[in-house]
């Protein structure tokens, strides 16, 4: 067994007992987390995700190193649209504050394993036709194109076809009862809002994991760093919402810089696919030579320059909008004082 080999048993061992251990957690202990405390956690799996590619780094393996931050990041910034959208299905099913936690980690869970499947058939995809990278990096670019330009709502809808079709087949209250996901009326079998929202929840993040699966594999087809790229990116998740939940929506210019990255990972792919191309009626199947090679840290540059561009731009377009209501409310109570007189 490869030093390699036992990298990978033994982080896939304590992310587990690390998942477990907050999932315990937020069982045993339902509330809503305070900034101070939302902060501590998202401190923590962030520097868990850098010991990951210290680690890595230190074992001299800095290719796969430099790939799992970079992806980390990419896949933890494309992130950031999914808190938008739990904030919409939290607050559509009117998910009590208490119980908030639980709902989403487990929903995360749920995305954790069916992101692991999309992956595995991703990784056998890619090995058996590597043309397949020109319709990934065509579609990111068309996905970079509607966030930019776009209003695509659907994916944030709370009732999509998986939760039309179980109210139509199963009962279901309209009331919570706590934690509980199924309660009897009359003798009758009613499942609440907790199954509905946990499964609005995961199948959601399975429509943003068409977008960020293809984007992760611009940088490492490694099935074992793609996977624990979206373990980090989704493990912190949880208190970043209730660190930014009221933040996020002032922060109106963070859909450009997803957008930036969205595109520069389609063109990136199409980019690797003329590389490596195999198409026959392209190039006649050969490998396109004079296309430009894009690094690993070229992506990274280009992650972290879009994402704090369109941060410090919302920012500073808040810190504007905020001064002229400042200003034009002194100006409506000078009005009033001149009425006054």
């Amino acid at each position: 067994m490869s030093a390699y080999q036992i990298f990978e048993i033994t982080s896939l061992t304590v992310l587990s007992a690390i998942l477990i251990l907050d999932l315990l957690l937020v069982i045993k202990r339902p509330h809503v987390p305070s900034m101070k405390e939302s902060s501590a956690w998202v401190a923590v799996y962030v520097s868990l995700a850098l010991v990951f590619a210290g680690v890595l780094f230190a074992m001299g393996d800095t290719q796969r190193s430099g790939e799992f931050l970079t992806g980390w990041l990419l896949e933890y910034s494309l992130s950031i649209d999914n808190l938008f959208v739990f904030i919409i299905l939290l607050g559509s099913f009117a998910v009590p504050h208490a119980l908030q936690q639980r709902v989403l980690m487990i929903g995360i869970l749920i995305a954790i394993v069916l992101r692991g499947i999309f992956i595995l058939v991703g990784v056998q995809v890619i090995e058996s036709f590597a043309w397949v990278f020109y319709l990934f990096g065509a579609y990111l670019v068309y996905v970079a194109w509607k966030q930019a330009f776009g209003h695509d709502d659907e994916g944030g809808a709370p009732d999509n076809l998986v939760i039309r079709t179980l109210k139509r087949r199963l009962n279901f209250t309209d009331e919570w009862h706590g934690a509980k996901a199924v309660v009897r009326k009359d003798g009758v079998r009613f499942f609440t809002p907790f199954v509905l929202v946990i499964l609005a929840l995961g199948t959601v993040d399975l429509v943003f994991a068409i977008d960020s699966i293809p984007a992760i594999f611009s940088v490492t087809t490694d099935p074992f760093l793609v996977f624990a790229c979206n373990i980090f990116a989704l493990m912190g998740l949880r208190q970043l919402y209730f660190l930014l939940g009221g933040l996020l929506e002032r922060l109106v210019y963070l859909h450009y810089g997803i957008a930036a990255i969205l595109g520069f990972i389609g063109v990136k792919l199409v980019l690797h696919a003329m590389e490596a191309n195999e198409v026959s009626w392209i190039n006649g199947g050969e490998p396109i030579t004079w296309v430009p090679h894009i690094e690993t840290w070229h992506s990274l540059v280009v992650i972290l320059v879009s994402m704090v561009v369109a941060v410090v731009a919302s920012l500073w377009r808040m810190r504007s909008l905020d001064r002229t209501d400042a200003t034009q409310a002194d100006l409506r109570d000078d009005d009033h004082e001149k009425v006054d007189v």
